[in-house]
């Protein structure tokens, strides 16, 4: 990584933003803090301030963004399942507009040209839709009035309330009605109340006629009782001929919508993607006049800093120098390591490039310490695979990967290197299951071959999992002894170029000295019976012990504990090999017996079972597998090195996913 200093000329600040914009080389610091704190700083340059159109444009882009929402929403899709299943498996590229580069105020110009054209289309439809939709709320509402009053033979515009009465109509529990007839006579005798069994069970209808003065007390005794009144201000006519009347009205006020809802679908075809186009060239055109706030300036220069990977150096003073036209000065400096806090981009082959994801969840590596991308490429599967051991459910998950990466991947980097992932742990879990046998546990065996002891001609006998899982273990533990070995050697690498030796021995290199004490006295009591190598061991284990004390005081003898536990953290690796090949036996047994126990209907629920079982098993056995081999690297791997911590690059990029400019 190289430091850049970039002094230019005010006039072609604007040319150099853009170039460097579209390149995605290098990214920009914001040095404006330290103008105001640095005194010398300050005697020289002012911070920079946003572009005075930046206002605008944000007003513009919300704008767009709003319209763009809205004209979504209005497009025409297709139902039903199977274009879901269709857009998963192969979903149509995205559609690049081709755009000019323009500059702020022409961007401006097109923007307003265009939200007003597509406003003057939809703006009035969207009216009227309103209109409808406040129309269709009464008319509703005058329906259900008149379904509930439709035993009451009455024009309903009689029941407005007058200068002298009072008319309250609404639905009431019968608890409450009970209730509230026994309380009538506490409240007056002007009043008169006119009932109807409602059609919802359990409640009455009532229409009670009062006087004005007496009006507001019944309210309030029947608001106790969550009585539900009916709002009729406006309504005439008797109920069946409102049901009637409202009922044409809303079919009319449907079929109105929905030939206004079809003009604005045909609008949206039309304008849609350059709407999305635009309001992509109105984010982009945002970001760049809000990175000058990052700089500073003098009456006729601008001078702002920025970071640049060193593949990427010599295109990055070509495209300075080009959009200036020579009027710049660059300086170029290596990071000071100890007080600059320098961004870090993982540089990996391609194989590697979907892990980098992977590294970056957990935290970007350190400036000076070894990235991990490599080894995790190509561990991860590995571990994924053993997690799995089925040949069948290998098989399943890597065709999942090729359909991911061949549908989503197709307009998604991210879904791209999942379904990369997927193809290589399935993989690895078709070759570990194969020579362990296990193809959806024991399927051949008991429903191709009728001979449970058999095994399938891939399998190696010694690791056969329904047999040896023993042997399983064995290979897990040393790989899990491998893999943490792996993590102290570059641990101990890092701290050395660190120049932390004393780290360096009290951290890893003293498990390389307990390891080979532990190895020298197996061998010395296994191979020779005691010995010299037997006291060998001793005396090396014993040294080790002395370095944990000494380097980490008296509790780094309980470091021993943590370190044993490490290693057999690994042993999970057999756990669920083993669970995943013996649920997927236990649902080929239970396929058999509801085949041959259960009469006549058994041959149908027996299929049943056993997709749906192995389906099961297969998802969680996956969930499973994925998440305990990120484990593997996250807690045991990484604690044995990893510092990480650093902020990761972040190229000042124009992301351009609908627009292209002049083609490119």
């Amino acid at each position: 990584m190289k430091k850049l200093r970039i002094i230019t000329l005010d006039k072609y600040a604007d040319s150099a933003v853009s170039s460097l914009h579209e390149a995605g080389l290098v990214q920009i610091e914001d040095i404006s803090e330290r103008i105001q704190q640095d005194a010398e700083w300050r005697q020289i340059l002012k911070p920079s301030s946003t572009s005075p159109f930046t206002g605008k444009i944000s007003s513009l882009l919300m704008k767009t963004s709003g319209t763009v929402d809205f004209l979504k929403s209005m497009s025409r899709k297709e139902k039903g399942i199977l274009p879901l299943v269709k857009g998963f498996i192969s979903p149509p590229p995205i559609k690049k507009v081709e755009v000019e580069a323009l500059d702020t105020q022409e961007l401006i110009q097109k923007a307003e040209k265009i939200l007003g054209e597509v406003e003057s289309k939809t703006k009035p439809l969207e009216e009227k839709i309103n209109q409808l939709d406040s129309r269709k709320t009464e008319l509703e509402n005058a329906l259900r009035v008149a379904r509930n009053l439709s035993n009451f033979n009455v024009d309903l515009g009689l029941l407005e309330e007058s200068d002298y009465v009072s008319v309250i109509a609404g639905k009431l529990s019968l608890e409450s009605y009970d209730k509230f007839m026994g309380n009538l006579k506490d409240l007056t005798d002007e009043i008169v109340v006119f009932d109807q069994d409602s059609e919802s069970k359990g409640f009455k209808i009532l229409v009670v006629v009062t006087v004005n003065k007496h009006a507001e007390e019944v309210l309030s005794q029947l608001r106790k009782m969550e009585f539900e009144r009916f709002e009729f201000l406006g309504l005439s006519g008797k109920p069946d001929e409102l049901i009637g009347k409202s009922q044409s009205e809303l079919e009319s006020i449907a079929r109105e919508k929905e030939s206004i809802l079809n003009q604005l679908a045909d609008i949206s075809a039309e304008w849609f993607e350059e709407l999305r186009a635009l309001k992509e060239e109105l984010e982009i055109e945002k970001q760049r006049n809000e990175v000058f706030s990052s700089f500073g300036e003098t009456e006729k220069t601008v001078l702002f800093e920025g970071w640049v990977p060193e593949k990427k150096l010599k295109n990055a003073l070509l495209t300075i120098d080009t959009s200036t036209e020579g009027h710049s000065i660059v300086d170029v400096t290596d990071p000071d390591v100890e007080k600059d806090e320098i961004p870090v981009q993982l540089d990996n082959p391609k194989f590697a490039k979907p892990y980098e994801m992977f590294v970056h969840m957990y935290s970007p590596p350190n400036y000076r310490e070894v990235d991990p991308t490599i080894l995790m490429a190509i561990v991860f599967p590995f571990f994924f695979g053993f997690c799995l051991t089925e040949a069948g459910y290998g098989i399943a998950d890597a065709l999942i990967g090729y359909i991911i990466f061949r549908g989503l991947g197709r307009n998604s980097k991210t879904m791209a290197n999942m379904g990369l992932i997927m193809i290589a742990c399935g993989v690895w879990a078709v070759i570990l299951g194969l020579v362990t046998n296990s193809f959806i546990g024991d399927f051949f065996p008991r429903f191709i071959w009728g001979d449970t002891a058999m095994a399938l001609p891939t399998t190696i006998p010694s690791i056969n999992s329904f047999a040896h899982p023993e042997n399983i273990l064995i290979i897990a533990i040393l790989v899990g002894v491998i893999h943490l070995n792996l993590g102290l050697a570059i641990g101990a690498y890092n701290n050395i170029v660190r120049g932390d030796m004393k780290e360096a021995l009290g951290a890893q290199i003293v498990w390389f000295i307990l390891e080979a004490g532990v190895v020298l006295l197996a061998l010395g009591y296994l191979l020779l019976g005691g010995g010299i190598l037997m006291y060998a061991g001793i005396g090396v284990l014993v040294l080790s012990l002395i370095m944990l004390v000494y380097f980490n005081g008296m509790f780094g003898i309980m470091d021993v504990s943590g370190f044993l536990g490490n290693v057999l953290s690994y042993a999970r690796l057999l756990a669920l090999c083993l669970s995943t090949g013996g649920i997927a036996m236990t649902v080929n047994i239970l396929t058999g017996i509801c085949a041959e126990m259960i009469p006549l209907i058994g041959i149908i629920i027996a299929p049943i079972v056993f997709v749906g079982g192995q389906i099961a098993n297969l998802a969680f056995q996956t969930l499973g597998a994925f998440i305990n081999a990120l484990r593997l690297h996250y807690v045991e791997f990484f604690a044995q090195f990893y510092i990480g911590g650093s902020q990761k690059f972040k190229a000042f990029r124009a992301k351009r996913k609908f627009t292209n400019i002049g083609g490119k």
